[in-house]
Parts: structure tokens; C-alpha cells; sequence
């Protein structure tokens, strides 16, 4: 087949035509981009801003390639602030006023490089972005002007409260550098250890410029020590917060080797394909622009730099128009100096509700913006071991410790927090020490002395609080269930608190004084903590703090009742008394109503008097009856009746053992400790053994009584018939004179009767 040669010259030269077209149109798209003047300040010798630097103008890059239709560009006009804030403030005066920037990227290793800008910015309307300003000073909503894209210090502070809570820990030593950075989060930090029980007892402040000397002298002025500090060692904790942590892979080795077993926060990052992407090809590019400098690993202001050009771009694309991008000169005199003549931006109004209404998914994470400050705050909480760090967990507002963030809620819009702070939502840790035993924290709240413990001296109740002293070896054993209730609760405590117990007593042994004058000994600063079978009055708690109490509290009754199936039966009722007991019960009911019948009968209708229906029957119904009479008499009633508040500890005002120990009891009372105790302590006698001879009454035990009632019966008789012979001695003159005795003695009776 032969090919026509005209096809292919007309191929050619429509490919020819095409290519020429399409350079056309691209060479007419350049020449209508709308170019936008940034300045960016950056401290051009250090590797912090060498590494900014590399990721502004990369983020560029990669925007405008992947938004090549964009119709406006960025200009970036870089200057150097040589790490001093006047020339940093010289810096942002000349682009503002010369080169009219709409916009400033800062990027500043301090705070105070950050203020003036700041200022300035806001005077001229041109935003003022920085990418690594983490002291909330100064603060974005103070100025309409100012973005921090990077996580505010005082978002940590409840990641660390957490950690705090988790462990248990009460107290913190805060260390840190005297200047904005540093000191900006103290009052944050204080108010979130506060929340969950925690104090900051001590504050270290290191200057900015300082020897190692000075540093090892706040050390040793912490642990009062005269040798080496050792603090490294087993038996403390240590935190660092992100602004350390985040330039973990900047640390030399020598330091990382000091710093085994410390926990640190640090920005979490997802880690994404386009993120590991972007470290490889940020990598090599550094290292092409910077052969001299070796082993540098992207961190997470690199990224937030990154993502601050990208914002900036689309913001700045939203605006758009040309006309916009222009300065307002202000009118002054020939006089004026050059914050007078600064002017302002057309576009800064538009251009700040532009950032705010930007949101992306960047290479940090979600980008948005809340009244000028990124919305970032979920860390990951890292153990410093061998030469590098390992990952724990995470904390995030929403869900507290967790220990795998595919769970977590991530969502950061919110200002509600989680009080979520368990231990066990973290990985396994290597504390300092090399141990894997949980830190107690700083040593007690007593600052390292001895506790003294005043006990109370008793006589009676030795199984509560028992004091013995043994002269032979001149020692003082102090034992009971008050005690040991008191020494499993310092041992429950998260740190280790030393105590001696001294008796509350004269040098002969005998109590010093009653409860409120131990009491007041607290009062008075004597001694640290009372412990004792002591309760909380109201008169008492104006002097002292006591803790939970931890016995049960409200009204107690002892009553003498005891059930026995062998006691049970048809004929219990006799059980009280013994059979020679009934007998002679029954004997003496039978005399006392003899005798109630011979004093009552003849002027008491009830009892067969005249004319009434009575009669020796109604006698003997009387005397018996008293038993059932008696019985509301004998009835048994509580032998031991109180209402109190239960025991508790005491401790002097203001005691921060007050709330650690009554924390602790909750828990001894849960796990049932505090149980266990009283049963060694009580239940052996629980039980009150009964012995089978003493369970009925017998008559060796009422003799007394009967011999009573005998006696008051005969001389009652006696009296009676005292009078009654007296009253009617004619009877015993009798009409038959030789009657016989017997005789006479009938017809007595017979007139008795």
C-alpha cells in the first residue's frame, strides 16, 4: 500500500498550530495573574527559620501547580529579623510602608518579636500570620488582625491535669524560663491542676542566659540536698510540655541520654500518605539548598508553615479583585514620622474574613480558624527511652487519655473537656529510674519532714486505740483498729509520707486531756495530724479539718437479744426460772394473797368485805396479775444509745493530707480494706459465747427477794393482828370461863372470818 506524504505534512502542522495555541494561552494566563506582595520575616541564620523558609516557598509551589487557574500569585519579599525584635519591627515597617505587603508571615523564636509586629500590623490593616507564636500572649482576640497557626500553650494544660489525675499525683515543682514563652501558661496550668485536686507547690524560674551552675543550685535548692541532685533517679516524674517535645528531633544525644523516662505532650499529627510523601521530597530539596547542614527532620512548625501559605493563598484568591491591593495613604505634614505615614491596606478587612471563612485538610491536620487561633488541640503523650521517644497514647478534649486515636473523637470545636484520666488508657512506661513502678510524686505535701501524729491516750475501748509502754525497752507501742485504718491509708497515698505517733499523754501516762484539748493541740501547730477513735463536732471543725470518716456514721444500739432455735418450744415460757424457782414463785403469790386477803376483807367490798361479792380468790387473782403488770417495767431497752458523725482524722487547717486521705478512705472503703480491719479487730468477739447453766434464773439468785416479801408479809400479819386483838380484846373474855385456850383462839378466827 502506498502512503499518502500530504497526510502527514497536514498532521504535522496541526500539532504545530495546537502546541503554538496552547503557549499562547498560557503565556496570556501568566501575563493576567494578579500579583500579591507578602512579606515574610524569618531569622534567616537559624536552622528554625531555614526550615520555615524551605516550607513557605515549597507550599507555593505545590499550590500553584496543583491551582494553576488561580488568577492571583503570591510575591514573597523575605527579610531577616536576626533574632532582635527591633530589627524584626524595622523589618515589618519597611514592608509596610515601602513595599506595601497585604500580608506578613513571621515566624518568630520568642514572643516579644511577635508583639510589635503584631501592632504594627494592626495599625496598617495587614494581617500578621505567624506559624509558631504558642504564648497565648499576644492574644487573637485582642486584635482583629493577628492568626496563630500554631496550638496555643494553654491548650495543654489539660492534657497535663489529666496525666496529674491519672496517676494521682497532688502536687508539681513547675520549671521554666523566665520570659513570655515560658511564664505565659503558668496561670493556665495553675488553674487545671487546681481542678483536679493538684497544687503547684514551688516555682523554679531560670533566666534566659544561664550557667549550668545556676541550674544544678535551683535544683538543689528544690531537693535541699548537699551532693549531686539525683533527680533523674527512681521515685520522681517528669513532664515536659510540647514546646520541647515538638523539638524532640533537635535534641543533641547527650541530653536525650539525661532526659530516660520522661514523659512529654506533643502536637498530634495524623500521619497520612501525603504527609510521608511530602518529608521525603521536603528532604531532599533541604538538603540540596543546604549541603553544610545534616541530619534535620521536619517538625511540626514546618508543617504549620506550610499550611499558613496555603491558607494565605486561598484567602487571598477569595479576594480576587486587583484594585483591592492597594495602600490608603494617610495625610500628615512634612513633619510626621514613619508610623504616621504608614497608611493602611484596602484589602485587609475582606482578606481577614477571608482566613476565617478558610478551611482545608493540610499537612498538619484540619485547618480552621476561630477568632484568629487554629483549632488544634489533641496531643500525643510520648516516654522518652534510648535515643529516641515512644508513643503512650493521646488525649483529646472530647475522650481524655485514650490509648489508640482511631477511637477518639478528634473533634476540636468544642470547649467542653472530658474528665476521662485513667491510668491504664496509656501503653506500658519506663519512669526515671529505669522502673516500671508508678512514681509516688513529689515527696509529701509536708515538704519532707516527719509527721507527728497525736494519739489518744485511753483507759477503756484498748481494741479502738491501745498505748503500752514498755519500761524495760523504753518504748511506746501504739496499736488498735484507729491505727491501722490511719497506716493503710498513707500507704494508699500516691506519695510517700513519713509520720511518728506520740501519745496524747503526762509523763505518768495518763491522758494529757480530753478529745478537744488534742483537738487543740492541732489547733495550735504542735503536732500535724490527730488519730484516734475521734469525731467530727461542730465545735470542733472551727479549729481542725477532718476527713471522711471512715466508720459508718449515724445511730448505733446495742441491745442485750440473742435468738436460739434451742430455745425455742412449747414450754420456752418456763425457761427464765428454774423448776424450785416456779415453786416457790407460786408459794409466795399464795402467801401474799393470804396475806392482801386478811388486811383487806372485812372493809373491802372488792375482797369479800360487807355486802360485797369478793373473796379469797379475788386475793390470790391480784398478786398474780403484778407479773403482768410488770412487764412494761422489765421491758428491754437499748443499754447503749449514740448519734455522732463517725471517726475521722484531723488535721490542722488548710492541710493538703485532708483531701488525699479522705480521697483514700473512699476507696479502702470500697475495696473493702477498711472491713477487713474491723474484723480482725472486733469480730473475734463478736459472737457472745452463752453458758447453758446460766440460761434460767434460780432461787440462789432471787433469795434476797423472797426473804423481802416473807418478812414484809409477817410483820404485816404481826401489825395486823396487833391491832385487831387491841381493837376487840373483849372478844377474848369469853361468857364460859372454862373455855381452853384452843377454844377461844376458833372463836376468834370465826369472828375474823
Amino acid at each position: 500500500m502506498i502512503k499518502n506524504p500530504t497526510s502527514h505534512v497536514s498532521c504535522l502542522v496541526f500539532w504545530l498550530l495546537l502546541f503554538k495555541t496552547l503557549l499562547a494561552m498560557a503565556d496570556m494566563a501568566q501575563n493576567t495573574t494578579i500579583p500579591v506582595n507578602v512579606g515574610v520575616i524569618l531569622d534567616l541564620d537559624s536552622l528554625f527559620g531555614k526550615v520555615g523558609l524551605s516550607c513557605v516557598n515549597m507550599a507555593l509551589s505545590d499550590f500553584y501547580a496543583s491551582h494553576a487557574y488561580y488568577k492571583t500569585r503570591l510575591v514573597l519579599h523575605t527579610r531577616d529579623s536576626m533574632r532582635d525584635v527591633v530589627a524584626e519591627a524595622a523589618a515589618a515597617l519597611e514592608l509596610i510602608k515601602d513595599v506595601e505587603v497585604q500580608a506578613i508571615i513571621i515566624g518568630p523564636e520568642s514572643s516579644k518579636e511577635a508583639n510589635f509586629v503584631v501592632n504594627l500590623g494592626d495599625k496598617a490593616q495587614v494581617p500578621v500570620i505567624s506559624f509558631s507564636t504558642t504564648s497565648p500572649s499576644p492574644a487573637t482576640s485582642q486584635t482583629s488582625y493577628f492568626f496563630r497557626i500554631a496550638q496555643d500553650d494553654s491548650s495543654q494544660v489539660k492534657a497535663i491535669s489529666s496525666i496529674f489525675q491519672a496517676f494521682g499525683w497532688s502536687e508539681a515543682v513547675l520549671i521554666y524560663v523566665d520570659n513570655e514563652f515560658g511564664e505565659g501558661v503558668i496561670p493556665y496550668l495553675g488553674n487545671a491542676l487546681q481542678e483536679v485536686g493538684a497544687r503547684i507547690s514551688y516555682w523554679s524560674v531560670i533566666p534566659p542566659v544561664v550557667t549550668d551552675d545556676h541550674i544544678v543550685s535551683k535544683l538543689q535548692h528544690l531537693m535541699t540536698m548537699k551532693t549531686r541532685v539525683g533527680m533523674m533517679s527512681e521515685g520522681y516524674a517528669w513532664i515536659m510540655t510540647d514546646g520541647m517535645t515538638n523539638f524532640f528531633g533537635s535534641i543533641n544525644s547527650s541530653a536525650i541520654d539525661n532526659m530516660q523516662g520522661v514523659l512529654g505532650l506533643k502536637t498530634y499529627i495524623p500521619n497520612t500518605q501525603e504527609l510521608e510523601h511530602f518529608r521525603v521530597k521536603w528532604q531532599q530539596k533541604f538538603q540540596n539548598d543546604n549541603p553544610t547542614i545534616l541530619n534535620v527532620k521536619l517538625d511540626v512548625f514546618g508543617l504549620w508553615a506550610y499550611d499558613t501559605a496555603g491558607a494565605l493563598a486561598m484567602a487571598v484568591e477569595k479576594v480576587g479583585s486587583s484594585k483591592n491591593f492597594s495602600f490608603q495613604k494617610t495625610n500628615t505634614s512634612d513633619r510626621a514620622n514613619d508610623l504616621e505615614t504608614l497608611g493602611f491596606s484596602l484589602s485587609g478587612h475582606q482578606l481577614v474574613q477571608a482566613l476565617l471563612s478558610t478551611i482545608f485538610r493540610g499537612l498538619s491536620g484540619n485547618f480552621t480558624l476561630v477568632n484568629g487561633q487554629l483549632q488544634s488541640s489533641n496531643f500525643q503523650i510520648v516516654n522518652v527511652i534510648g535515643s529516641g521517644e515512644r508513643g503512650l497514647g493521646y488525649w483529646t478534649p472530647k475522650d481524655g487519655l485514650v490509648r489508640n486515636m482511631k477511637s477518639a473523637n478528634t473533634n476540636t470545636s468544642t470547649n467542653t473537656y472530658s474528665t476521662t484520666s485513667n491510668a491504664s488508657s496509656l501503653g506500658p512506661i519506663i519512669w526515671p529510674g529505669d522502673t516500671t513502678t508508678i512514681p509516688k510524686g513529689w515527696q509529701n505535701p509536708n515538704h519532707g519532714n516527719t509527721l507527728k501524729i497525736l494519739v489518744p491516750v485511753k483507759r477503756g475501748f484498748r481494741e479502738l486505740v491501745n498505748v503500752t509502754f514498755d519500761p524495760s525497752t523504753n518504748t511506746t507501742m501504739i496499736t488498735g483498729f484507729c491505727i491501722d485504718v490511719f497506716k493503710a491509708a498513707i500507704e494508699e497515698l500516691p506519695y510517700i509520707v513519713s509520720y511518728d505517733f506520740y501519745p496524747f499523754a503526762k509523763p505518768n501516762g495518763e491522758a494529757a486531756g480530753s478529745y478537744n484539748d488534742l483537738i487543740f493541740q492541732l489547733f495550735l501547730g504542735n503536732y500535724d495530724a490527730g488519730v484516734g477513735d475521734t469525731t467530727n463536732r461542730a465545735n470542733r471543725s472551727l479549729y481542725v479539718d477532718f476527713t471522711l470518716p471512715y466508720t459508718e456514721s449515724g445511730v448505733s444500739m446495742v441491745v442485750p437479744i440473742k435468738h436460739s432455735k434451742s430455745r425455742q418450744g412449747a414450754l420456752v415460757f418456763l425457761k427464765p426460772f428454774t423448776w424450785d424457782l416456779w415453786v416457790i414463785t407460786c408459794c409466795c403469790f399464795i402467801l401474799i394473797g393470804f396475806v392482801i386477803w386478811v388486811l383487806e376483807h372485812r372493809i373491802n367490798e372488792d375482797f369479800g368485805g360487807p355486802g360485797g361479792p369478793g373473796g379469797p380468790a379475788v386475793s390470790f387473782w391480784f398478786s398474780f396479775s403484778t407479773m403482768a403488770f410488770a412487764q412494761k417495767y422489765t421491758m428491754i431497752e437499748p443499754t447503749l444509745f449514740n448519734a455522732d458523725s463517725g471517726f475521722a482524722f484531723a488535721f490542722p487547717k488548710g492541710s493538703p493530707l485532708t483531701l488525699d486521705v479522705s480521697r483514700v478512705i473512699t476507696n479502702l472503703q470500697e475495696q473493702g480494706k477498711i472491713q477487713s480491719i474491723k474484723d480482725k479487730w472486733f469480730k473475734k468477739d463478736a459472737g457472745c459465747k452463752r453458758d447453758p447453766a446460766t440460761t434460767s434464773i434460780s432461787f440462789n439468785s432471787l433469795w434476797g427477794l423472797f426473804l423481802l416479801v416473807g418478812v414484809s408479809s409477817a410483820f404485816a400479819l404481826l401489825v395486823h393482828a396487833a391491832m385487831f386483838f387491841y381493837h376487840n380484846r373483849h372478844l377474848l373474855i369469853l361468857p364460859d370461863p372454862n373455855a381452853s385456850l384452843w377454844q377461844k383462839l376458833c372463836k376468834i378466827v370465826t369472828f375474823t372470818l
